[in-house]
């Protein structure tokens, strides 16, 4: 089972019903000894960085996912603001990330291109696989498209850690 963790701020039921969709049990949690037993978690989140990490504190739940993932090697995956709380930090706050990706999430910037695209990014993209991951499925293609909608990415210290990448 998929434990997706509850923060107040998240694509809660949006999650939830794609892993239905695909024959996937989840729970949806707050709870810690939910989260002291589960499996595989997932971080949704849609919101501020640093709310985030204020709730995630508040609840007792920062340390708690700290060492689930880096003590007891618990898969972890965070989308969308999940994934940059992954990360040590991002633009769009000044508190610190878990850390549990030695990356950063920057917002986009495109003021020194002639074409200013528009923020947030939002279609499809082809997403293409860089490095082989028990994230990757063997099912998958080489160019997989998904949707995005995000003003964010993470820049990677390590380029060897990146899994896949999309261009826009």
């Amino acid at each position: 089972m998929i434990t997706i963790i509850d923060y107040g701020m998240g694509n809660l039921g949006s999650v939830k019903n794609m892993f239905k969709k695909i024959g996937k049990q989840t729970l949806i949690t707050s709870d810690y000894k939910d989260i002291e037993n589960a499996a595989k978690i997932l971080l949704p989140g849609v919101g501020s960085y640093d709310s985030a990490v204020k709730n995630l504190k508040q609840l007792g739940l920062f340390e708690l996912l700290k060492k689930r993932v880096l003590e007891d090697k618990i898969p972890i995956l965070g989308i969308c603001l999940g994934m940059q709380l992954l990360t040590k930090g991002s633009q769009e706050g000044e508190l610190e990330g878990f850390g549990f990706i030695d990356g950063f999430a920057k917002k986009f910037d495109f003021s020194d291109l002639e074409q200013n695209l528009p923020v947030p990014h939002m279609g499809w993209n082809r997403v293409y696989i860089k490095k082989e991951s028990k994230l990757i499925q063997e099912n998958l293609q080489r160019e997989n498209r998904f949707y995005f909608v995000h003003s964010f990415a993470v820049e990677c210290a390590n380029k060897e850690d990146i899994l896949t990448t999309t261009h826009y």
